[in-house]
């Protein structure tokens, strides 16, 4: 690829990123677009809504800038929790180890590369991408020693970092558990496939069990039922709720009663105030009289509540029964984590659906094949145009030609990805993951193996295919293999960078669909209410991205420098608009406590360990007999790093260390609150939350694990109330029955 043809998609990118960061700083001052761009800040209470002066809504300002940079860790951590502190660590380790490869690479690797054979070179926009890689040095130079040097200066700093940053994390998470002295689930298990007896239900054979092996620490529980017909019922009110509330306040119509035609009771006609008495009853029924009693409705999966943390944490730990499929145990998530849906399916399922949506994943890889392979075609034009000549005349247009070459297909690319992340997420959800943010972080594992499989790999592979070079003939060709591919491919991963990366933090601020509905629902619908949507942040979907620019970072750091600084640039901005985006848009709801960094740390020793068997393989192509020996003993200390930090921090982030949780038991027991921590326990697990989840986004805010209170009826508005205690008196009619 040609260098004009890189700084035409940069050209166009750089102009798209201007053109939405202005608007961003312009929109974001308008008071229609609050509710868009400062969703978090005021459902949380946090903003103040005023209406600036006529002449500054409308020019480009760089406050936001100035406030995302000024927020301090600790600020971040109290309003977003710790995922988000984790999440902007992984961008400031990106920062500073690709700083550290920019210096060197840029300053010593990319001139040996660029004067590595004696030629006539031409100005630099007309010069092809490949001068600037290693494939320009000739074969036995004996400059290879600076990639080989430079590569072990990167090692090095990163593996150091990596270390420090590890060990920092885990300091966090342990803060993050005792800080959170009052979470339920220290003191809850989730039991999942109990024994089914004819004689008795569930609950019965659940109280037997541990009433007979744990009477010392067994507290109570709490059975799962299978209620999808009132949670559709309460979806449906919802629904109504959102119709019947934008009704003309014009219309005032004299309340009628008619008989109803499934019931016989009289029904409101016209009017939303006048309640049957037996609905006006159910306001006053308390939270543990809509319990479902009825034994049909039990499943084989329940929370059970011990005394103390440390006796949950040991039965979370221990194998129950001499068959594993039975009486299978788990620390419970958090309230607001738990997703009610998979804890209906039978465990006995849960190793077929793991498999099934392992092939799915698989299957999806290859059909994946055949736009990776098209977009391949588009970059490699010149070479197609020998076998089909009809291309001639469309590269016979020069700008048409950088454009088609250069930036097109990192954009279909970026198009066909969209579909990635939603599908990921419901594979995830077949999986039974038991809570919200495991499933988070499953999709964000399959994203990760798709995006590096598909972008990185199968570029890779059809390029090779397109260009007639030699695929992998067996096992000790693939360095060598690699090592020919990657700098072919180093000028559409630059321009990957541009589309997927500085035009994307530009949508992610701009918040594109959510603007458009927002201004249908301003001014086509005429919805004047007060709600906010409030979203949750994608780390399912970022964290990947973030990682593969990291991957195409270190792997072409000594091969094809040129990319570094391009990469530099999207870290900086990522750092300030994600920080931006998670101070005011994103709210959290539920979170897993930081477990996404040892994916972060596993992917980036991976990545260097792929750079160094691709370095290998150019040394040994370029006959470099000294650097090929010293990059080998490169590759085993770089694992051996690795399996010290897997045995030394990786256990953290698995499991709740039980000396922590001993001295928080025995701290809480001293100042007497251990009996308030129990009597707190029967109501959180609620599975039919009894209250619009808009109404509860404040207490989500401010504590995301705080319980959820019932909202009083009387602050209701009337539409909602008559539907909220229609399905209240269903769910009472169906206990009752």
């Amino acid at each position: 690829m040609e260098i004009s043809a890189l700084l035409t998609s940069a050209g166009i990118n750089i102009s798209i990123c201007i053109v939405l960061l202005s608007l961003y700083s312009i929109l974001r001052k308008q008071p229609a677009n609050y509710c868009v761009y400062f969703g978090r800040r005021l459902v949380c209470g946090g903003a103040r809504r005023y209406d600036p002066f006529w002449y500054e809504r409308f020019v480009p300002s760089p406050s936001w800038l100035v406030k995302a940079w000024e927020t301090s860790e600790d600020e971040l951590l109290a309003a977003a929790g710790l995922d988000a502190v984790v999440f902007l660590r992984m961008v400031i380790f990106s920062i500073r180890i690709f700083f550290i490869v920019a210096v060197i690479c840029i300053a010593f690797v990319l001139p040996v590369n660029y004067y590595g054979q004696p030629m006539v070179h031409k100005e630099i926009h007309l010069e092809s991408s490949e001068v600037f890689t290693i494939e320009n040095l000739k074969e036995g130079s004996k400059w290879l020693w600076v990639h080989c040097l430079a590569l072990y200066i990167i090692t090095s700093a990163a593996c150091l970092l990596l270390y420090f940053e590890y060990s920092t994390i885990a300091k966090m998470r342990l803060g993050h558990i005792t800080g959170s002295a009052s979470k339920p689930s220290q003191f809850t298990v989730l039991i999942r496939a109990i024994p089914w007896s004819p004689e008795q239900s569930y609950s019965d054979t659940l109280s037997k069990f541990f009433t007979n092996y744990y009477s010392s620490s067994y507290v109570s529980h709490q059975m799962v039922y299978h209620n999808g017909i009132i949670q559709r019922l309460l979806r449906d009110a919802e629904r109504m709720c959102q119709t019947l509330k934008h009704v003309s306040p014009e219309i005032n119509c004299k309340p009628s009663l008619r008989p109803c035609i499934f019931c016989g009771g009289p029904t409101a006609t016209n009017s939303f105030h006048i309640l049957s008495n037996e609905a006006d009853s159910v306001k006053g029924m308390e939270l543990g009289e809509l319990t479902m009693t009825t034994t049909e409705q039990e499943r084989s999966a329940a929370f059970v509540f011990f005394k103390t943390r440390y006796d949950a944490l040991v039965v979370s730990e221990v194998l129950q029964s001499s068959n594993p499929m039975l009486w299978v145990t788990d620390l419970a998530p958090e309230p607001h984590d738990v997703y009610w849906k998979n804890l209906n399916i039978p465990y006995r399922q849960l190793w077929i659906r793991k498999i099934a949506t392992l092939v799915g994943a698989v299957a999806f890889m290859f059909v994946f094949l055949i736009p990776v392979t098209f977009i391949q075609g588009l970059t490699q034009l010149v070479q197609l145009s020998h076998a089909f000549p009809f291309l001639r005349g469309i590269l016979s247009k020069n700008f048409i030609n950088q454009v088609i070459t250069g930036y097109l297909p990192s954009v279909i690319l970026i198009l066909f990805f969209y579909a990635v992340p939603p599908l990921m997420m419901y594979f995830s959800a077949l999986e039974g993951c038991i809570s919200r943010s495991i499933r988070k972080k499953s999709a964000c594992i399959k994203v990760l193996y798709f995006t590096i499989w598909n972008v990185f790999f199968v570029n890779i592979l059809s390029g090779s295919v397109i260009r007639q070079l030699n695929v992998f003939s067996s096992v000790r060709d693939i360095p060598a293999q690699l090592a020919r591919a990657v700098p072919t491919q180093a000028g559409f991963f630059m321009t990957y960078c541009f589309t997927s990366g500085w035009a994307s933090l530009a949508c992610e601020i701009m918040q594109p669909m959510a603007l458009i509905w927002n201004l249908v629902a301003k001014v086509v619908t005429k919805n004047e209410d007060e709600s906010y949507e409030t979203l949750r942040f994608p780390y399912h979907t970022e964290i990947p991205r973030l990682l593969l620019f990291g991957l195409l970072g270190f792997t072409n750091s000594v091969i094809a420098p040129l990319i570094l600084p391009f990469l530099l640039i999207y870290f900086f901005l990522a750092y300030l608009i994600y920080k931006n985006q998670i101070l005011n848009v994103y709210i959290t709801k539920y979170e897993s406590g930081g477990q996404y960094w040892p994916i972060f740390h596993n992917t980036t020793i991976f990545s260097l360990i792929l750079t160094q068997i691709i370095a290998l393989g150019f040394f040994g192509l370029k006959l470099s007999t000294v650097a090929s020996g010293f990059t080998i003993p490169l590759i085993l200390l770089t694992l051996l790093f690795s399996e010290y930090c897997r045995q030394r921090f990786a256990p953290i982030f698995n499991k709740n260390p039980a000396q922590v949780l001993i001295d928080m038991d025995r701290a809480d027991e001293i100042s007497g609150k251990m009996e308030e921590l129990h009597k707190k326990l029967h109501n959180v697990y609620s599975q039919i939350p009894l209250h619009s989840q808009k109404s509860s986004s404040k207490a989500e805010c401010s504590n995301p694990f705080k319980k959820q209170e019932l909202p009083d009826p009387e602050k209701l508005k009337p539409g909602f109330e008559f539907i909220l205690l229609f399905v209240y008196d269903y769910r009472y009619h169906l206990i009752r029955d």
